[in-house]
């Protein structure tokens, strides 16, 4: 009986000895690449699905350093067919890539708000992009010039649901900036619905880039030191209302 009880208390010392190195080994949540931008109210997690999303990106050269960044990101649920809502998306852009925010039009989201896109100045309108949802249904979108509480950002608009969402340029903090020098951060509300009944999109694609004249040369809203055949890097930072926090990768051979 006594080596019994000598056996089983090894075999437990054993067991809270590995423990300590189990929970070690558990993969760590990306860190959040923009903690200093606006903060979204409190929600607690919520059971649901993981979701699994992947992401592809180009980038387009266009006149003088001027560059169109087009992201398209997919995703699935783990368990079911409808992935979980977003609490924050924050895009992250090769460390080569900056904006130009300052030589475009701006429009306030009032405006958008009263008139749509449609009654925003000409040249505010800086990108655009389509979303899917899980009902199969598809909306276009408009990214616009503007300024949230006075810091740079675009509005991502869908006139097809209603949303208006404020993303905000914000530099990356440690440790992404080995890789990524900007980030759009943005930020989607609490609404009415109970964050467990949020459904996610299954694809979003959305494009940052656009030019005009400005003091007698081309400029572009999105900018790169790259050079055609470059590969430059980018980022999805996600978090979802589960608490799931995911970061896909891609990288994109700058075309000319």
């Amino acid at each position: 009986m006594r080596r019994l009880a000598t056996a089983l208390a090894a075999v437990l010392a054993g067991a809270a000895a590995l423990a300590p190195l189990a929970e070690a080994a558990a993969p760590a949540a990306a860190p959040d690449p923009a903690p200093g931008g606006p903060q979204r109210p409190y929600e607690p997690d919520v059971a649901g699905t993981d979701n699994i999303d992947t992401l592809d990106v180009t980038a387009t050269r266009g006149p003088g350093r001027s560059v169109t960044v087009a992201f398209d990101r997919r995703s699935r649920a783990a368990e079911g067919t409808t992935p979980a809502g977003a609490r924050r998306f924050v895009f992250l852009f090769d460390r080569s890539v900056s904006f130009r925010p300052e030589s475009f039009p701006t429009c306030a989201r009032a405006v958008v708000e009263a008139g749509g896109v449609a009654a925003c100045p000409p040249g505010s309108l800086v990108g655009e992009g389509l979303g899917n949802w899980p009902d199969g249904s598809e909306h276009g979108v408009a990214v616009v010039n503007t300024r949230v509480d006075g810091t740079p950002g675009v509005l991502v608009v869908i006139p097809g649901t209603g949303a208006i969402l404020e993303q905000t340029f914000e530099r990356v903090r440690d440790p992404y900036r080995g890789d990524y020098r900007w980030a759009a951060d943005e930020i989607v509300p609490p609404s009415p619905v109970p964050p467990g009944e949020r459904a996610g999109t299954t694809r979003f694609r959305l494009s940052f880039g656009a030019t005009r004249e400005d003091r007698g040369r081309t400029v572009g809203f999105v900018e790169t030191t790259a050079r055609p055949g470059d590969t430059l890097g980018f980022g999805l930072w996600s978090e979802f209302v589960t608490g799931q926090v995911v970061l896909p990768t891609a990288t994109a051979r700058l075309r000319p």
